[in-house]
């Protein structure tokens, strides 16, 4: 069985991201879509709210599941089985971040491959952060996160 995950922190997950979750949903058997939590970077969105947005948008992929870790990917990897890492490209200075990142793992684990998909041209431009910024100035987000969280995105701007 294929088994690979997707680490990133989804804050909050944005049709780029969900896009990467389907394209490699359909290349493994099995996709475990993680949300790493970095004790020294300040989120937007609890890990339970991120974890309840990626839940209610992967509702209907069966071979997708949701979990929160802390660690090394590597060493999440190895905990779910997967050999794969998913990583999605958006531009340049994502692939050169990136890289960084998928040589320190081939170091780390030479037995887990890194899998790079590139964004469609249609989400080259969307970041979390773009959709936290149009979500604080009440900016229209149905052309950026999936309509199933945007009242969780709108109601954290409220408060």
């Amino acid at each position: 069985m294929s088994k690979a995950i997707y680490p990133g922190s989804f804050d909050p997950i944005t049709f780029g991201h969900l896009d990467v979750i389907k394209r490699a949903s359909g290349l493994f058997d099995a996709l475990d879509v993680v949300v790493m939590q970095n004790p020294n970077t300040k989120t937007t969105f609890t890990l339970e709210e991120r974890l309840g947005m990626l839940k209610k948008v992967t509702k209907d992929l069966p071979n997708v599941t949701v979990h929160a870790r802390t660690g090394l990917a590597v060493n999440v990897a190895r905990d779910f089985g997967a050999n794969v890492l998913i990583r999605g490209i958006r531009a340049v200075m994502d692939f050169e971040y990136e890289l960084q990142q998928a040589t320190a793992n081939m170091i780390l684990a030479h037995d887990i491959e890194t899998v790079f998909l590139l964004t469609k041209p249609e989400y080259s431009f969307l970041s979390s952060s773009a959709v936290k910024q149009i979500a604080m100035n009440d900016g229209d987000l149905t052309r950026f996160v999936p309509s199933a969280i945007i009242g969780d995105v709108v109601n954290k701007f409220k408060k």
